[in-house]
């Protein structure tokens, strides 16, 4: 066994919290562990596939069409690029237009340009979730009939005000997680509810979930080892909406699978997701993927890239005269 700065790693390779001096304080090594009093036997761990399984990579870069490219969007699809150039695999693309009220034709064609400038280049047809609205509502499909859906029909305004009477309540990667109210609704509620053609979201039940999934299931990181999945500071998560068969939780999970991606290469910023993200393969029998999560680029303040942040755009570097070579050497992958 060996001490870590965010734990100790026992036998089995497993990241564990440190026992004594976290008693009862939630560890982040980046992601969020179990409390550190509990101990897991490691003859109940689910383990993922090895490196050592897979001689070969599939990665994949997946953004949405819905604003230019900037640094941060060239460093993740250099990095995907990259790793599975190393093990001799395969690189694709996708593009996460679901939201069809914000994608455009011209971001689109943007980044195919912006890519291949950059020297990228993957295999044809580049996979669009707008075209795979039916994969989608068969993945709904299989998690409502292990009952793990309840359609929520809560403003946002009436969950804030539900957190706000609630106190301190536990603050997640994406804000407070859902404070149950449409869980407690009486089937005779709901049906009500559902018949007077109110909106909803279909949420997942995550204590149900991970009743299913198993506690001791885990997924890995090939730079920082294996990790247990605990997506409870996420909570019930929105997985589609009465007009949208998805979510980003559902559709990148299922287009993962689809694509036969074995590695998801992607930022820090989404590490706490992966927890879900391995749940959500287990429940419907998906292959379990590799991960391996980046660093972010960030501008003079340490702030992370956004699209609204033009000046950062990958096209305007090349509007103002700067070489392909240059992009990259500025973000760590010079030619």
């Amino acid at each position: 066994m060996g001490d870590t700065e965010c734990g100790w790693i026992d036998r089995a390779g497993i990241r564990r919290p440190q026992h004594e001096q976290e008693k009862g304080r939630w560890l982040r090594c980046g992601l969020r562990m179990r409390q550190a009093e509990e101990v897991i036997d490691k003859d109940e761990t689910q383990l993922v596939p090895t490196p050592l399984s897979m001689p070969t990579q599939i990665t994949r870069f997946a953004p949405s069409p819905t604003g230019w490219l900037h640094l941060g969007h060239a460093y993740a699809a250099l990095f995907a690029q990259q790793e599975a150039e190393r093990q001799g695999g395969r690189f694709l693309m996708r593009l996460e237009d679901i939201d069809q009220t914000r994608s455009r034709l011209e971001y689109e064609q943007g980044i195919s340009e912006d890519l291949h400038w950059l020297g990228l280049h993957w295999e044809l047809p580049v996979r669009k979730q707008s075209e795979h609205l039916s994969e989608y509502r068969e993945a709904l499909n299989k998690l409502d009939a292990l009952g793990l859906l309840y359609p929520c029909f809560c403003t946002r305004k009436e969950i804030q005000e539900e957190i706000a009477r609630a106190g301190s309540a536990p603050h997640g990667p994406e804000g407070p997680p859902y404070p149950g109210i449409c869980k407690r609704l009486s089937a005779d509620e709901v049906a009500a509810r559902l018949a007077s053609g109110r909106d909803y979201a279909l949420r997942l039940d995550l204590n149900k979930a991970m009743s299913l999934a198993g506690a001791s299931l885990i997924w890995e990181d090939l730079a920082q080892g294996r990790f247990i999945a605990e997506p409870s500071l996420l909570g019930d998560v929105v997985l589609a909406r009465k007009d949208a068969p998805t979510s980003y939780h559902l559709a990148v999970v299922v287009d993962d699978a689809a694509q036969g991606v074995t590695l998801v290469t992607r930022g820090d910023d989404l590490l706490p997701a992966t927890h879900l993200h391995r749940v959500l393969q287990e429940l419907p029998g998906l292959p379990a993927t590799l991960w391996k999560h980046h660093r972010l680029i960030t501008d003079e303040q340490g702030k992370r890239l956004a699209k609204r942040d033009h000046a950062r755009a990958v096209r305007t570097f090349r509007e103002q005269g700067w070489t392909a070579a240059r992009v990259r050497a500025e973000i760590g992958f010079p030619f």
